[in-house]
């Protein structure tokens, strides 16, 4: 009787966007486990592969640099290397550069999504013809935002069934690709399963967004920016926890289903810089008694700012057995500890940044 080996039974991912901020600590945990993942990603400025380099775990992972836009290229990796799950990282994500510049925005979310839908129907349609059983674990996984439901006023959180109502090209571009998602099952029974996630924090995050913006502008002198007065609110999840969630909706979701992961920590953006900036006062002081705080600089709001996100998880809670590992104030301050610990990390991508 033939015995079934580690290689024959574990899982091969293709993992679009794998070497950004959140997609490296998804290929992170496939690793752990010892399993394949492939990696497509355009390397823009937030994608780097020293991301990669430095991920733990006995699994291999397989790098291939393109946008998910090439359909050929897609297609050939599909062949190649049969993943049994595609996951979807791949997108532009900074709503200030959706504000300056929505083309490329429109060009990613949407069109790359839609290729990679495309490629992945006519794989699985391939798959149903000659690897039937393999065909019905297939995935396709589409990672959202919860800012496609728009702004919550001061109660209340979004769920899975929240209407989309975005306010920003960003926000826009990601419900586009998440109704493709939904239309390519129902249209034509792609399994798919789309994920909305309150904001990420946690390592590796491109210093655009606001924890790795203030904490590297706090080591460099320089102010910390807080759009407005700072009272807008946002739930914040820890990378791993978001991941987690993600792992267990590709293992238990039901194809067709939206699946929401949040952190359960709502904060203040001011009360979010303040808790840096007591981090940092503790664990690398300003000269001369300084506090960071002092350095806060409130600026112009920024155009369609949403007044408050919040997620109701409760649903993958109960049909996911999803549970959050990480408290923000734990997780707040490992992710400043990684962050004072890869300097040379946030000086490389920095300067990449300035030539994309």
């Amino acid at each position: 009787m033939k015995t079934t080996t580690q290689t024959e039974t574990r899982k091969t991912y293709l993992i679009t966007g794998g070497a950004g901020f959140i997609g490296s600590s998804f290929v992170e945990l496939v690793k752990m486990r010892g399993e394949r993942a492939v990696v497509l990603d355009a390397l823009t400025y937030a994608g780097h592969r020293a991301n990669l380099d430095q991920l733990k775990g006995s699994g291999e992972v397989h790098f291939v640099e393109g946008k998910i836009q090439d359909g050929e290229l897609v297609a050939r990796l599909l062949k190649e290397f049969e993943p049994d799950v595609v996951v979807n990282f791949a997108a532009e994500s900074h709503v200030d550069r959706s504000i300056d510049g929505p083309a490329v925005f429109i060009e990613t979310n949407i069109l790359g999504t839609y290729q990679l839908l495309e490629q992945s129907l006519a794989y699985w349609r391939r798959l149903k013809a000659s690897a039937p059983e393999k065909s019905q674990r297939f995935r396709y996984l589409q990672v959202s935002t919860d800012e496609v439901y728009g702004s919550l006023g001061d109660t209340g959180k979004f769920s899975e069934t929240t209407p989309y109502q975005p306010n920003s090209p960003y926000s826009a571009s990601k419900a586009g690709a998440d109704h493709l998602v939904r239309a390519w099952h129902h249209t034509f029974g792609l399994p798919t399963i789309t994920t909305n996630c309150s904001n990420n924090y946690g390592a590796r995050q491109f210093p655009e967004k606001l924890i790795p913006v203030i904490i590297h502008n706090a080591l460099a002198e320089k102010p910390l920016p807080v759009y407005g007065t700072g009272k807008n609110i946002r739930d914040w999840i820890h990378v791993e926890d978001h991941c987690s969630g993600i792992d267990l909706a590709i293992e238990k979701g039901v194809p067709g289903s939206t699946y929401c992961f949040g952190g359960n920590a709502e904060r203040r953006n001011l009360d979010v810089v303040h808790s840096i900036c007591a981090l940092l006062d503790e664990l690398r002081p300003r000269g001369g008694g300084k506090k960071y705080a002092e350095l806060i600089e409130f600026v112009q709001d920024r155009a369609g700012h949403d007044w408050r996100y919040a997620i109701d998880d409760s649903l993958a809670e109960k049909e996911l057995g999803f549970v959050r590992r990480h408290d923000f104030d734990s997780g707040m301050r490992s992710t400043v500890e990684w962050y004072l610990n890869n300097s040379d990390w946030v000086k490389t991508v920095l300067e990449k940044g300035k030539s994309s």
